[in-house]
């Protein structure tokens, strides 16, 4: 088990597709016990904190659940209890958005957000919904969710900086995926999916990995069809994301793609306590 450093703090992201799933597998803790992340952020746990049989010494729990069972959810476990913590959006600012689809599903119900505020910033943990095969949800996604989320990053970014990391449900460049031409259009890489992350990155927001690795094969989800993930045939469509004023104290970031335990691998960045501002 390696020692944590106190000079620096990381903050890990892994939609585990179903956090019961994982434990029953003995996955979870030994991921956890192998990369001691100060912050965990989990996307798709599809269940209530009551549902989950595990042990987590030396972690502080806050769980996001969906109203409907075995759907969707996230969850912040943290070293260092928050300072505050916010499920979903605030009603004064959700009220502001629309997050109902066509068919009155509504995604300010389905645990997909959690805020946790620490001293020197805030970490927020986010399952952006997916588009869906016949782009039911787009329109949900790129007139609501969306800009909804970034407004929201970006209030919080007033009071101090802001990294969000989760399951973004999109492909941003063509570097992104390992075949851009026949996914042109498709759900995580439409013209609308993919200008809702460009406007992250209009507004000042940084994505991490690519301030130390550059060009394609760098994924963080296979499909379970052809062998995908053995032959790395795959999206990155998991991110670190994170305010300007912490950029220079981003000293690393990483696909941890050995680690097994969901169609997804977790995601990280080390973060260099000396060079926060």
């Amino acid at each position: 088990m390696p020692a944590h450093d106190p000079r620096t703090f990381t903050v890990y992201s892994w939609n585990v597709n179903g956090i019961r799933a994982v434990i029953k597998k003995n996955l979870f803790q030994p991921f956890l016990a192998a990369h001691r992340p100060d912050v965990l952020c989990l996307q798709e746990t599809k269940a209530e904190r009551g549902q989950v049989e595990i042990d987590v010494p030396g972690y502080h729990e806050h769980w996001n659940s969906a109203a409907k069972k075995g759907y969707s959810g996230t969850a912040i476990f943290s070293r260092t209890e928050p300072r505050s913590v916010v499920l979903g959006f605030p009603d004064d600012f959700a009220k502001r958005f629309t997050f109902a689809d066509e068919l009155e599903r509504d995604a300010a119900d389905e645990g997909r957000v959690i805020t946790a505020e620490f001293e020197r910033f805030y970490v927020v943990t986010v399952y952006t919904p997916n588009a869906k095969d016949d782009l039911s949800r787009l329109a949900l996604r790129h007139r609501h969710w969306d800009p909804a989320f970034l407004a929201w990053c970006l209030h919080l970014q007033q009071t101090k900086p802001v990294i969000f990391c989760g399951d973004l449900n999109v492909a941003h460049t063509e570097l992104d995926l390992a075949n851009p031409k026949p996914n042109r259009g498709k759900k995580g890489f439409t013209t609308e999916e993919r200008e809702g992350f460009q406007n992250f990155v209009d507004a000042g927001f940084v994505d991490t990995l690519r301030l130390f690795k550059q060009g394609n094969g760098h994924y963080t989800w296979w499909s379970h069809f052809a062998n995908s993930r053995a032959r790395n045939i795959g999206w990155r469509i998991d991110y670190v994301m994170v305010s300007p004023a912490l950029k220079d104290a981003v000293i690393a970031a990483d696909i941890h793609a050995d680690v097994l335990g969901s169609d997804h691998c977790p995601v990280s960045i080390t973060l260099d306590l000396a060079k926060l501002g």
